[in-house]
């Protein structure tokens, strides 16, 4: 008889093979959990994240400057001299040598009338002047004759005072048909109707065929030269501005930097419905890419210059109505500070608030600061205006 042995249940005993010999799948699956769970942290939980790069900014110094409060109105261009040009003499157009858009110089073709008629008359004239002058020329003569034969008691007087009148009668036809030669020849010339001054064709009032009479109008021409900028001045700052004075002038759309003008006239004449007073800026030769009609906004500076502290309009950021700029701070952080925009000068603008003469303001890469986050800061040079 064999006494019968009961199972011993020991650390490991479930890693030995049961009593048939083979390992269960639940009893792996809960091996290598228990081993997962012994093996303490993972790779995984021993790395650290790393720290995001901190944003990259530039930052130029606040600085005093003397300024002088602006003031800024809309206008519009236009050109000084304008005109209906019209034709001197009369004639069926022959030829229309420009068209709307044409740019033109002073003293260029812009109709060509028919000539034959005026030529015609033209010879026809210079040929009775040829005659006259030859008449003239014989009356002379015979004056002379006439007064010899005075002098030997040949001739009377009566017949002296005859070859004068008629003398004096040819000489007055000869002046007269030279006037009229020269009034043909001048119209001749007129038939080519020239350009008064150098501009563009702005309309066409002609068409070839056409029958003009004298003063009817050819072309309408506009100039380019000497442009300026007519705005609407507020009574209240009418007796601030000065002929001469600078102007800032920024033309919409068309693709360049503002300009430097300088006003033309303060006309002392004011709208009697708005109350403003026109006044003219003259734009710079130097400028480029501006047409009659355009859209300008333009910055008058008002009153003597006074202290200010200036930042980059570059620094300066708009919310809602608000402005305000970042200062960078000893320990590279930022503070968003409010301020109140003021006069501008250049690529500079005077600001009213917070920040003092040397901060650093942030002009680059501020658009999606956070106050009080840090961030990697590089100077850059901003020049005066």
């Amino acid at each position: 008889m064999h006494a019968s042995r009961s199972p011993v249940c020991r650390a490991g005993a479930w890693n030995d093979a049961g009593p048939s010999g083979r390992r269960s799948p639940l009893q792996t699956g809960l091996a290598i959990l228990l081993l997962g769970l012994a093996g303490g942290p993972t790779a995984a939980q021993d790395a650290t994240p790393p720290n995001p790069p901190l944003p990259v900014v530039h930052f130029t110094e606040a600085r005093a400057y003397d300024l002088r409060s602006t003031l800024r109105l809309s206008g519009s261009v236009e050109a000084p001299r304008s005109s209906i040009v019209a034709t001197e003499v009369q004639g069926v157009v022959e030829e229309l040598l420009v068209h709307e858009g044409d740019r033109v110089d002073a003293g260029s073709p812009l109709v060509q009338l028919r000539r034959e008629p005026l030529e015609l008359a033209l010879r026809a004239k210079r040929g009775e002047l040829a005659e006259a002058k030859a008449r003239r020329d014989e009356a002379r003569q015979k004056l002379e004759r006439y007064r010899e034969l005075f002098a030997a008691n040949v001739t009377s007087q009566e017949e002296v005072d005859a070859a004068a009148f008629d003398h004096q009668a040819w000489q007055g036809r000869l002046d007269q048909l030279q006037a009229e030669v020269a009034r043909l020849e001048r119209d001749l010339e007129q038939t080519t109707v020239r350009a008064p001054f150098a501009g563009f064709v702005y309309r066409e009032h002609t068409q070839v065929g056409q029958w003009l009479a004298v003063g009817d109008p050819v072309v309408e021409l506009v100039s380019l030269d000497r442009l300026r900028v007519r705005i609407e001045v507020p009574s209240s700052h009418f007796g601030k501005l000065r002929p001469g004075s600078p102007a800032t002038v920024a033309i919409e759309g068309n693709g360049h930097p503002p300009v430097t003008g300088r006003i033309q006239a303060v006309v002392p004449r004011a709208n009697l419905q708005a109350r403003t007073f026109p006044v003219l800026v003259a734009l710079p030769a130097s400028a480029r890419g501006i047409g009659v009609g355009m859209l300008a906004d333009v910055e008058l500076p008002l009153g003597q210059p006074a202290p200010a502290v200036i930042v980059p309009k570059d620094a300066l950021i708009l919310d809602r109505g608000d402005a305000f700029v970042y200062l960078l701070r000893d320990d590279d952080t930022v503070a968003r500070v409010a301020v109140k925009a003021g006069a501008g000068a250049g690529d500079w603008i005077a600001v009213e608030g917070e920040v003092a003469v040397g901060d650093r303001v942030v002009i680059r890469g501020n658009e999606r600061l956070e106050p009080g986050q840090r961030v990697r800061a590089e100077p850059r040079e901003y020049p005066l205006p």
